[in-house]
């Protein structure tokens, strides 16, 4: 079973069950995806409806982050129960010496050398990575990698 009818069922099975809050998650990534399927003209692939996932996983961690600053604890609440569900579909990310290792790697690959080189860099690990590592966490990585360079 494809990712996508996953998402379908259990939105289908928490309607029946009425939780609300998993299933308004789960037909706003729907709706999300079928946006994207929109926007490129075609079906998506299981790493594209991953991807679609992800983005959604970092909108609510953004939420959250301003939440907490807007002291309203009801809607962290909120968003932290839709981010319990949608992690439940996204394969576990890389830890940092998997990522360190990929990340010298490329440095090697491109003879990178000096801060100045993070931008190349970057797009290489993440088209690499494919979406299997947090970005800050690989920016972090590159920029530590490239100052001692």
């Amino acid at each position: 079973m494809s990712l996508l009818e996953n998402i379908r069922k259990d939105m289908l099975d928490a309607s029946k069950r009425r939780e609300g809050i998993t299933v308004d998650i789960l037909k706003l990534v729907i709706a999300d995806i079928r946006n994207e399927e929109v926007l490129v003209g075609k079906e998506l692939t299981e790493d594209d409806v991953l991807k679609v996932v992800r983005k959604q996983e970092k909108k609510i961690k953004d939420s959250i982050e301003q939440y907490i600053k807007m002291g309203r604890e009801d809607l962290v609440n909120r968003e932290k129960a839709q981010l319990e569900v949608i992690e439940k579909y996204l394969p576990s990310l890389m830890n940092e010496e998997e990522i360190t290792k990929i990340v010298t790697k490329v440095i090697a690959d491109t003879k990178a050398s000096g801060i100045q080189s993070i931008g190349l860099v970057m797009g290489s690990v993440m088209k690499e990575l494919n979406g299997k590592a947090d970005g800050n966490t690989v920016k972090d990585i590159v920029g530590r990698l490239l100052q001692s360079k």
